[in-house]
């Protein structure tokens, strides 16, 4: 297949060509969590880029349409969420709102923004799903403000267990536009990586919080 016919991998594509996604096996980024990564994500980088920010938001539009029907709200998830949901919801012309990491601490003090009067079932836009917790506490407060979660859609997901047994418990559905398997196909294919880099970046999606740590020598008994 011509990769510039799959929509995952071309979205794939783009995050590397505009540096959203960087992969760096070798000399690995720290996470805030503390984990050594050797990918670094920030898709907000996308919404600079007219013509692909206009891809994502159709791709988006065509997962929705597809997977869930035709919603009656969009909810973004702040802060990455926030731009690409309020692009998709224009787009299908239906009421938008958007979910806050946490309560404000003044005035109503609400997680949920928007009014949630408008519509009942909402899709819920992501810009990246990690371990899916902060993902689903805005499940968790749209649900907690009444409102039916058909399910969500982001940009790209690690793919890492512990988030795919986290929205199975929680019975949400994810669809994302591109993922970390199709990335590095994609990445070995333009000749961002090489094939001695592939044990690595698939070791750590394997087991992210102790890669690359050194060996702690086995202590013996006298």
């Amino acid at each position: 297949m011509d990769p510039s016919l799959d929509p995952a991998l071309k979205i794939a594509e783009f995050l590397l060509q505009i540096k959203a996604v960087k992969l760096s096996p070798r000399k690995p980024y720290t996470w805030a969590s503390g984990w050594k990564s050797p990918i670094y994500c920030d898709n907000r980088k996308t919404l600079s880029h007219p013509s692909i920010r206009t891809y994502i938001r159709q791709q988006f539009v065509h997962i929705i349409n597809s997977e869930f029907g035709r919603p009656e709200m969009i909810a973004g998830v702040a802060t990455g969420g926030i731009a690409h949901g309020a692009l998709v919801a224009h787009d299908l012309g239906l009421p938008f709102l958007y979910v806050r990491s946490s309560s404000k601490e003044h005035g109503m003090k609400n997680t949920v923004e928007g009014d949630i009067t408008t519509g009942r079932s909402v899709v819920v836009v992501e810009d990246l799903v990690s371990t899916g917790r902060s993902s689903l506490n805005a499940v968790l407060a749209l649900r907690e403000a009444g409102l039916e979660v058909k399910g969500m859609t982001a940009v790209f997901t690690y793919g890492f267990e512990e988030a795919r047994k986290a929205f199975a418990a929680a019975k949400v559905k994810l669809f994302t536009l591109t993922n970390y398997s199709i990335l590095l196909d994609q990445a070995l294919r333009s000749d961002y990586i090489n094939e001695k880099d592939l044990p690595a970046l698939n070791e750590w999606r394997k087991d992210p919080s102790n890669w690359n740590r050194p060996v702690e020598p086995a202590t013996t008994s006298k």
